[in-house]
């Protein structure tokens, strides 16, 4: 399938998962969503999504240092902003991460090389976020509770399988697949499992999924919903592990779980997509910093052409 057709296909699925939603609970939760919404949610969003920016910024960092290329964490910051904004802006879900490894890439002369550190970076993000889900499922009730330990088991081959893979990877063999094992290997021990590396990934990934899963607990408070943290965190798990799926700017995807898990859990599917849209409003707005940085970027160029006119003029009239 060409990826025109992977963006019509996510596309059309994300719209028909907000059309089911509309038919079958009406525009009522949607309302309550955004009604929902005020200052202080918004300012809580704000404060969450900086410290869950600079801890993926951070990641980023390490990873691409791994892998042989510099990165300053300020810049790291600024591009991590942008980057999710894009995310939450355009269809398709990456195309600002694809804009931020391609443009580190060029900045560092390796297009490739910034194209991996932002893959595996990403990667690792999702792998740890899998796996305190999997602890806190199994320690609290949920409506999958019965499905987490064959999950669990698979999850952990999974990991063992691709262990194996990078410890037994070795330098022999000149086929498409031995040398693509060989490239896996060779940036997972230097971009991950370095000394160096795996404390920091590790953490600062931990961090973000605590920070996603608190702003759901806020967003769900303010959506009215009053069940303890006990029996909403599974669910925050939950929701965010669809949120992984691209929809519309960020909506589809994130409604349809977040209604299935809440209407499981006994809450409500209109409770869970208000919740869904009064988490959406918040995340958008904490991503608001990356409008900032590309407007910055589209003066930038401009002034830095003005001045060196200016130098020039003056360089000549002297």
């Amino acid at each position: 399938m060409s990826p025109r057709a992977c963006r019509w296909v996510r596309f059309s699925g994300a719209a028909a998962v907000l059309a089911a939603i509309v038919w079958r609970l009406g525009a009522g939760p949607f309302r309550d969503g955004i009604r929902a919404v005020d200052a202080r949610v918004l300012l809580a969003g704000l404060c969450i999504g900086l410290g869950t920016t600079i801890c993926c910024a951070w990641r980023w960092t390490v990873v691409a240092r791994g892998l042989g290329i510099e990165l300053d964490l300020p810049a790291a910051v600024a591009a991590y902003y942008r980057s999710i904004f894009l995310n939450l802006t355009l269809p398709g879900g990456v195309v600002g991460d694809v804009h931020r490894g391609v443009r580190h890439g060029r900045d560092a002369g390796d297009v490739g090389r910034g194209l991996r550190a932002v893959a595996w970076e990403r990667t690792a993000g999702q792998v740890v976020q899998v796996l305190p889900t999997l602890v806190v499922l199994l320690a609290l009730p949920s409506p999958v509770r019965s499905f987490v330990v064959p999950i669990a088991v698979g999850v952990a081959g999974a990991t063992i399988g691709v262990a194996l893979l990078v410890d037994r990877a070795r330098p022999r063999g000149r086929s498409w697949w031995a040398r693509a094992r060989r490239g896996v290997a060779r940036d997972v021990r230097a971009g991950l499992l370095a000394r160096r590396a795996l404390p920091v990934v590790a953490v600062t990934s931990a961090l973000v999924v605590v920070g996603h899963a608190l702003t759901f607990l806020v967003a769900a408070r303010a959506a009215g919903v009053s069940a303890p943290p006990t029996r909403m965190l599974p669910l925050a798990l939950l929701a965010m592990l669809g949120m992984v799926v691209p929809g519309i700017a960020g909506w589809g995807p994130r409604e349809g779980a977040t209604a299935w898990v809440f209407g499981a859990a006994g809450l409500g599917a209109d409770q869970g997509v208000a919740t869904a849209v009064v988490y959406g409003v918040m995340v958008l707005v904490a991503a608001l910093p990356g409008a900032l940085v590309l407007l910055g970027a589209r003066l930038d160029s401009p002034l830095r052409n003005l001045v060196a006119g200016a130098r020039t003029d003056g360089v000549a009239d002297a």
